[in-house]
């Protein structure tokens, strides 16, 4: 009577790492089960756990049990999509240990993710994913009195997935061998140097010298380091900083499958440099660009990315930089330079005032008094900003930001040390209100340039009278 698992995810090395954004497909049979017993259901214990791949026969980390009859088939399918989708989510907040400004974060006093010096974990973005199937029947036992007994038999254990806080795109290529299917996710993991960030930007981008941001990684590697070259304007490399992921810097000496660092984050945008780094620090006002690539043991093991700074807008516009949750589950990032315009729109209540004064001895005149009253005004900023003229590929990149269900504005480096700032005031959430999006082409539109609006997410309250 054995219970089988029939199909699933793809599970070898290039598919464990599962984005929660597709079908999560298990079907298990049990064919003497099912062809001689009644009341017969397939029973999935779902375990998630946030350190190490759950144990199996432990109840440590079951996050839930559930069930469901046979199909025509006699097989029992499940989609666990719905579910575990929940246990994942984005990462606002840097792991404790890593810093900012070189101060290490603690459990009483956090930073947001996007100001870190150089590594930080993930608190949400990835979980492991173990479930232990069963096969549940009513045996009809004669005694006296009759009864009927309950029987759970045959525990079927899948593999253990490391699920992650992305998505799949309709467009994204689907593997399949037999019946199981799984996505890819090889390229997205630092082996080779044909590899990448999770991320879909091109390996040029741009930004301000005083813009935060971070990359985001899959670790697979034991020993890893991030290499910065920086260059003056003649492209003569003018400083290096090779920066070992360990736990003094924020990460983990060597990977041991604790999923808190499965997905890790690295500052590498010019305000996180400009946190720690002497030699970021004492060439900045010379940097024209700079280049980072991840390295193992001997090799590197990813593409070359290029940052590009802007150079200071002699038309006086205000830049603006958005940080949005991308398909991978962590974060993008854009400045805008071109011509911004912010907008505030004001909600409140009024009241009509009585004149004067109506519970005194006499009545006094009070010319401050009377006539319609805000008793509240509510204000909603609007922010609308342009691109500069743009290549193709980063039209397509956009498509993230207009499907993105988180966005934020950043501010940017200050020269200041904050010990005792919350620094609430460097990420603000807006809600984009751009509500379509054309891609552009050269042959199409000659000239590729954007324009967006965001709207602030929280109302500022003012005074009640």
């Amino acid at each position: 009577m054995a219970t089988i698992i029939e199909q699933q995810p793809l599970s070898t090395s290039a598919y464990i790492r599962t984005p929660v954004g597709q079908n999560i497909i298990f079907a298990v049979s049990n064919v003497l089960i099912v062809a001689n017993q009644i009341n017969v259901k397939f029973v999935a214990e779902v375990h998630i756990s946030s350190y190490l791949p759950p144990v199996p026969g432990t109840t440590t980390q079951l996050v839930g049990t559930f069930k469901t009859k046979p199909n025509n088939a006699g097989v029992g399918m499940f989609d666990f999509r719905p579910i575990i989708e929940s246990y994942v989510n984005a990462d606002n907040l840097a792991k404790a240990g890593s810093e900012y400004k070189e101060e290490p974060t603690t459990t009483s006093r956090t930073h947001p993710i996007h100001l870190i010096d150089k590594y930080s974990g993930n608190n949400n973005s990835m979980r492991y994913l173990f479930i232990n199937f069963k096969v549940e029947y009513l045996d009809q036992v004669l005694t006296s009195p009759t009864y009927n007994q309950l029987i759970q038999v045959q525990e079927a254990p899948s593999a253990s997935y490391k699920i992650f806080n992305g998505y799949l795109k309709y467009t994204d290529k689907l593997d399949q061998i037999g019946v199981n299917f799984g996505f890819d996710i090889s390229s997205l993991t630092l082996s080779t140097v044909k590899n990448k960030f999770l991320t879909n930007a091109s390996t040029i981008q741009y930004a301000n010298i005083t813009d935060y941001g971070t990359l985001a990684f899959m670790n697979i590697q034991s020993l890893l380091a991030i290499s910065f070259i920086y260059y003056n304007d003649s492209g003569v490399a003018i400083g290096t900083d090779l920066v070992i992921r360990g736990v003094a810097n924020g990460g983990v000496a060597n990977y041991n499958g604790d999923i808190a660092f499965g997905i890790t984050f690295f500052g590498c945008f010019p305000g996180n440099l400009r946190n720690w780094s002497s030699t970021f620090q004492g060439i900045v006002s010379d940097v024209s660009y700079y280049t980072i690539q991840a390295k193992g043991l001997l090799d590197p093991v990813s593409q070359i990315y290029t940052i590009n700074i802007n150079c200071p807008t002699l038309k006086g516009y205000k830049p603006v930089r958005l940080a949005w949750l991308n398909q991978w589950g962590v974060w993008d990032y854009y400045t805008f330079t071109m011509k911004s315009s912010r907008m505030i729109s004001t909600k409140g209540s009024t009241y009509n005032q009585l004149e004067g004064s109506w519970n005194e001895s006499a009545y006094r005149l009070d010319s401050f008094k009377g006539g319609k009253k805000s008793f509240r005004v509510n204000a909603t900023e609007k922010v609308t900003m342009n691109t500069d003229f743009i290549n193709e590929a980063e039209s397509e990149w956009f498509e993230d930001l207009i499907n993105s269900p988180e966005v934020y504005i950043l501010k940017g480096y200050e020269d200041i040390i904050e010990t005792t700032s919350a620094l609430n005031q460097y990420v603000t959430s807006v809600r984009l209100t751009t509500s379509s999006y054309t891609r552009k082409t050269v042959a199409n539109d000659k000239v590729i340039q954007y324009t967006f609006e965001v709207e602030k997410s929280k109302t500022l309250r003012t005074q009640s009278i």
